[in-house]
């Protein structure tokens, strides 16, 4: 959460610009406050609640080619001025951003108030510039290297001092840092998206990292001084992509760029002789997957792909829960950490988590140089920069890399024959095109959603490989319309979902082929009995669904196993119709952001 920027450049009004056009590319970190902090002399630093367009249009020219700059996601204290980033110590030489939470940060407050020091604010960062301002020797990195030590707790942060002109300190524990290398200066980032229209020579700070970087260039060394040689990766995504193209919101252009993303996902992974993921997956005994939200979801739609295809158990964790239990985890487990961002913290600490048991490990990630791909073998799922926060295409091309895994690990375990594998390969090369046919009937998807819109509550219900769908569709429409919605498997209807049906309550139904698809019939009958109207998520060739449903949306007919991907798109496009309509703030859903970095 939150976002970090840094630049440092040769022309003395360079910065501020630059610091906005980053802070504005990495907003979907957080939009709860805006500041930018710019060394000319001395240390000017302009900071307000709200967006960053707020900060933009309050601000007056500053010149000077060193700043640094952030966007809130709120953690300690509310959203407010005073509680904006940067914060300063007491002489305001020494401005800091962070991202992450400063575990001990009472105890360090009331030492430095007894010291003096005179605190601004309610968060937990601004003990950082009253701790360096208090440890300083005229040296900013020894001074932000000395008051590190004494913290505990997760950071990002980028610090900048008045006596230290023309030079930024970075540091990373827990919180990404990225740092680009272009050619009209340096510049600092938490996501590499946000830097991608400047470069794409990246370095990837690793935990417990330290970096300087001045005219001369950039030193990193470790939190305790060793010298670290770092190599500069070349990031192969294109700049265009972090950009809305024309369309009115990310979220919709993410939704139609998803017939692209899937062919590259699937891109030299499959052939005549079946799936190769060039990863080498060990023989284990039972999977684990966990993952968070999204995420989840797609290791729940795993679970049933790869307990179908290679008849290995499979358990999903939610993450959060996964590290404080106690797992039972041994040698013989494969434990697999679904994360987009690469840098989900409750993830990377369940999937740290397993090395006690020295089990093994592995990663379905999006972004390259990201932590998780420095932790374990990974499977990148190739979807490009997701701007929006309600995923999309990452999660699409999640259960895309789940089904190839699936058809492997079948193969590998001789549970899938070859001309079964040769047949599912075939049904997923169609998997693009049916995506796109799902997108050319966005106006009908658009007109049924514009007759529900106002709804107070939504129920989805799915069964099988169908039911994570389910829930995810509830999950996106509640995230960006605001509308109570839950997802919940039909057969258990009877058990308490019965309750929350009413006369005309609103229920969408994922009723494709499959071993389930009777019935699925017979629960709608159930819920229709009761007065829900029910809105039918079905095969274009199906002929019966129109008898038990008020309306259909319709997919192309495709494999079992593969048209929950459809349906997802199908729900994609109805929650953003919805919000659209009661005019949310679909890229920046209130309380949340992108990429959950503390916990």
């Amino acid at each position: 959460m939150c976002g970090i920027v840094g630049y440092l450049g040769g022309s003395s009004a360079a910065a501020q610009p630059v610091l906005f056009d980053l802070l504005k590319r990495l907003e979907y970190r957080g939009y709860d406050s805006a500041g930018i902090a710019v060394m000319n002399g001395s240390i000017q630093v302009l900071k307000t609640k709200g967006s960053v367009n707020n900060l933009m249009s309050e601000t007056p020219i500053l010149r000077g080619c060193c700043g640094i700059g952030h966007t809130r996601w709120a953690t300690h204290g509310k959203p407010s001025s005073k509680n904006a980033h940067p914060h300063c110590c007491d002489t305001n030489k020494i401005a800091v951003v962070h991202n992450g939470i400063i575990e001990n940060y009472i105890e360090i407050r009331d030492k430095l108030i007894d010291l003096g020091h005179k605190f601004r604010s309610e968060t937990d960062t601004e003990v950082l510039p009253h701790l360096i301002e208090e440890n300083y020797n005229n040296d900013l990195e020894s001074s932000v290297r000395q008051a590190l030590s004494m913290v505990r707790g997760s950071y990002a942060l980028a610090a900048i001092s008045s006596n230290d002109p023309d030079k930024i300190v970075v540091a990373r524990k827990d919180s990404p840092l990225v740092l680009g290398l272009g050619e009209t200066g340096f510049f600092i980032a938490s996501d590499v998206s946000g830097i991608l229209k400047y470069t794409k020579d990246v370095i990837f700070l690793n935990d417990r990292e330290l970096a300087v970087i001045s005219h001369n260039g950039i030193e990193i060394t470790t939190l305790d001084g060793k010298k670290v040689d770092k190599k500069i990766e070349t990031i192969k995504w294109n700049a265009e992509s972090a950009e809305k193209s024309g369309y009115p919101h990310f979220m919709l252009k993410e939704i139609f760029e998803q017939p692209d993303v899937i062919r590259e996902t699937f891109s030299g992974r499959m052939s005549a002789e079946g799936v190769d993921l060039e990863v080498v997956m060990p023989d284990a005994r039972r999977i684990i997957i966990t993952a968070c939200g999204t995420s989840y979801h797609a290791g729940l739609f795993g679970r049933y792909v790869i307990e179908r295809f290679a008849r290995i158990p499979v358990n999903v964790e939610i993450a959060s829960e996964f590290r404080y239990i106690n797992p039972i985890v041994n040698s013989s487990d494969l434990v697999i950490g679904i994360t987009q961002s690469g840098e989900t913290a409750d993830t990377l600490a369940a999937v740290r988590e397993v090395n006690l048991e020295k089990s093994q490990k592995f990663g379905i990630v999006n972004v390259p140089g990201s932590s998780i791909t420095r932790e374990s073998q990974c499977l990148f799922t190739r979807a490009g920069p997701e701007i929006g926060v309600a995923a999309t295409k990452s999660f699409t091309s999640q259960l895309a890399v789940l089904l190839l895994l699936a058809v492997q690990l079948g193969r590998a375990r001789k549970e899938m024959s070859t001309a079964d594998a040769n047949d599912f390969v075939y049904d997923l090369k169609q998997m693009s095109g049916n995506i796109q046919r799902v997108l050319n009937e966005a106006d009908n998807i658009k007109k049924c959603a514009l007759v529900f819109a106002d709804a107070d509550q939504f129920l989805f219900m799915g069964r099988g490989a169908n039911y994570p769908i389910a829930l995810e569709g509830a999950l996106k429409l509640k995230e960006i319309s605001y509308i109570k919605a839950e997802g919940f498997p039909a057969g258990e209807l009877k058990h308490g979902p019965l309750a929350l049906i009413y006369d005309g309550v609103p229920v969408v139904a994922i009723a494709t082929e499959g071993v389930t698809y009777e019935k699925m019939l017979g629960n709608i009958k159930e819920i229709k009995a009761r007065g829900a109207t029910v809105i039918g998520i079905a095969n274009e060739s199906d002929t019966k669904i129109e008898k038990y449903v008020d309306r259909v949306l319709r997919i192309p007919d495709s494999n079992p196993w593969i048209s929950p991907v459809l349906s997802s798109v199908v729900l994609q496009l109805f929650a953003y119709y919805v919000a659209d309509y009661k005019g949310c703030e679909i890229d920046k859903p209130r309380n949340l952001a992108k990429s959950v970095t503390v916990e």
